[in-house]
């Protein structure tokens, strides 16, 4: 235990003996539960992999630049919270914590999250936010079937996944302040999803698919401070919405003193936009087939105008034509 103490390379030794104190406790009784938050830790000692009893462990507001594979070896582990380090990466042994439930990585600087934290199944909540975060990775819903919070809000994320769809169990998406271009078409399959905040991705989102109308258990949404100028023509469906911003939009469809009403002013509006545009698509048909209609029968009009002219007989199933021989027989 003492050669981690002279290992330290922070110049606090303060620190190093309080890990060795936990390492040796650990080492005579079972221990459950770490705080070593703001401890001015720059690193963590493999040893750490080797409490497997560790059920909560807390390593936020540290200088911590990386974390050891040897982590892994936690197969308890249900909460780690490494917020407010100086972490530019993940390893991808953090895929093996499969007993893990919250997981706290804000704050850092971390530009991608390794693909193996798909393979935390029993994940329910990941914060994210505040990080240097340009995407998700491909296979990200595939296997967090379980994940209820989803907090990725101050990163420089362009494009969500199509495998968010997947996450099936999915109630709370903070998105805001990216650089998202829209939302993937599949969106509208997260079932569960009662809160989602789109706001302060600025210019960069313009629009918002159809398909999010089928976020029938939505109850918040938030899109202010972007670039949107209609909301989706079926978003009068949204029955359980109750809460919706959106401010600082140039929005057109529902005009803004509908919006100054309130959300159900706009659920309401949009219902009746809808039921307008089904209408006058309707009666567009029915004047376009009229006018093809019509215009068949001015065409045949014109042609019978034609061969008359030109000595045709006409009966009401037959056009017999008289040609110039039939009279040179006598016809």
């Amino acid at each position: 235990m003492d050669d981690l103490v002279n290992d330290n390379d922070d110049g606090s030794d303060e620190v190093n003996k309080e890990v060795v104190r936990i390492l040796k406790q650990a080492s005579e009784e079972v221990i459950n539960s770490v705080d070593l938050s703001s401890q001015q830790l720059r690193f963590l000692p493999e040893a750490f992999g080797k409490l497997t009893s560790l059920i909560h462990l807390n390593l936020s507001n540290n200088h911590l630049q990386v974390l050891p594979d040897s982590i892994a070896g936690l197969v308890k582990l249900e909460e780690l919270d490494v917020s407010s380090n100086l972490l530019e990466s993940l390893p991808d042994s953090i895929g093996l914590l499969t007993s893990l439930k919250i997981l706290n990585i804000s704050s850092n600087k971390l530009n991608t999250i390794p693909e193996s934290i798909a393979f935390c199944k029993s994940l329910e909540e990941l914060y994210a936010s505040f990080n240097n975060l340009i995407f998700l990775p491909t296979n990200f819903g595939f296997g967090l079937i379980n994940l209820k919070i989803l907090s990725i809000s101050l990163n420089e994320i362009r494009f969500l996944p199509t495998t968010i769809s997947e996450l099936e169990s999915l109630k709370y998406l903070d998105a805001h302040f990216n650089k998202l271009h829209g939302l993937p078409s599949l969106i509208g399959k997260l079932s569960n999803l009662e809160v989602l905040n789109l706001s302060s991705n600025f210019s960069n989102l313009t629009e918002l698919p159809d398909t999010i109308t089928n976020l029938k258990n939505l109850k918040e949404l938030d899109l202010s401070n972007n670039q949107i100028k209609s909301l989706p023509e079926s978003f009068g469906q949204l029955q359980n919405l109750t809460k919706l911003n959106l401010d600082q939009n140039p929005i057109v469809v529902p005009p803004m003193e509908i919006v100054m009403e309130g959300t159900e002013a706009v659920k309401g509006f949009m219902v009746n936009w809808r039921l307008a545009n089904i209408a006058a698509e309707e009666q567009r048909r029915v004047v376009e087939n009229d006018q093809n209609q019509g215009g068949w029968m001015a065409w045949g009009t014109n042609m019978v105008n034609v061969y008359l002219g030109q000595g045709v007989c006409m009966n009401t199933t037959f056009v017999l034509c008289k040609s110039s021989t039939q009279h040179a027989h006598g016809d």
